[in-house]
């Protein structure tokens, strides 16, 4: 059996990927972790101030191979790259939930539209599609959607999807909108515009459970 140990910095995701695999991968084990003091840590002394804490989390919780968990996966963007750091040391895969997502954005054009709803997200979010573009030339523009974590915080979900909707429903000259952070996904849905609009939860859940089979099946 598939078993995957997700760390979220909010509460809000643990039901949409449960959902995710309910609809997509029947069987599979998920252990959540939530910790949004990580994310506060990453806002105020920048994401590479959360490994500490982040490493010793995640080995409190028993992540590695013998304790039945084949891989992680962070669904906060803020710390992704700090997180993929520490695979050597916990021992199994660490994988960041945008970046399956990051690679279909290089590979559906060059122009790449990313809206964020914190700031802390937009640098870690372009560093993440450049390295995926490598050699090939991508145009990346970011945008801070206007009030939408006010409203997350908040806890008026609705209102929030709302304005990144609004606002993707608005980017007219790329080839592809990318939603930074996974609470985002809910919007995708609901913009009316025409450009495509890539979310994250879904492919990170998928790259995160194969890692995790390719794990506990290895010699």
């Amino acid at each position: 059996m598939t078993a995957l140990l997700l760390l979220h910095t909010s509460p809000v995701h643990v039901p949409v990927f449960d959902a995710l695999r309910d609809r997509n991968h029947p069987g599979a084990v998920l252990r959540h972790l939530v910790a949004p003091e990580l994310l506060d840590r990453a806002r105020t002394a920048g994401p590479e101030s959360v490994a500490p804490a982040l490493r010793a989390l995640l080995a409190e919780a028993g992540a590695g191979a013998e304790a039945g968990f084949g891989a992680v996966l962070v669904t906060c963007s803020t710390i992704g790259a700090t997180a993929e750091s520490l695979a050597p040391a916990l021992g199994v895969p660490v994988l960041r939930v945008d970046r399956p997502m990051a690679a279909a954005a290089v590979r559906a054009g060059t122009r790449i539209a990313v809206l964020a709803a914190v700031e802390s997200t937009l640098a870690p979010t372009r560093e993440l599609l450049a390295e995926e573009a490598g050699e090939r030339p991508v145009s990346i523009r970011t945008h801070l959607v206007a009030g939408a974590w006010e409203r997350f915080e908040e806890g008026d979900t609705a209102g929030y999807l709302a304005r990144v909707a609004e606002a993707a429903g608005a980017v007219t000259d790329a080839d592809v909108i990318v939603l930074a952070q996974a609470s985002m996904a809910g919007a995708a849905d609901l913009v009316t515009g025409t450009v495509p609009v890539l979310s994250s939860p879904a492919p990170g859940l998928a790259a995160g459970l194969a890692a995790s089979l390719a794990t506990r099946s290895a010699p």
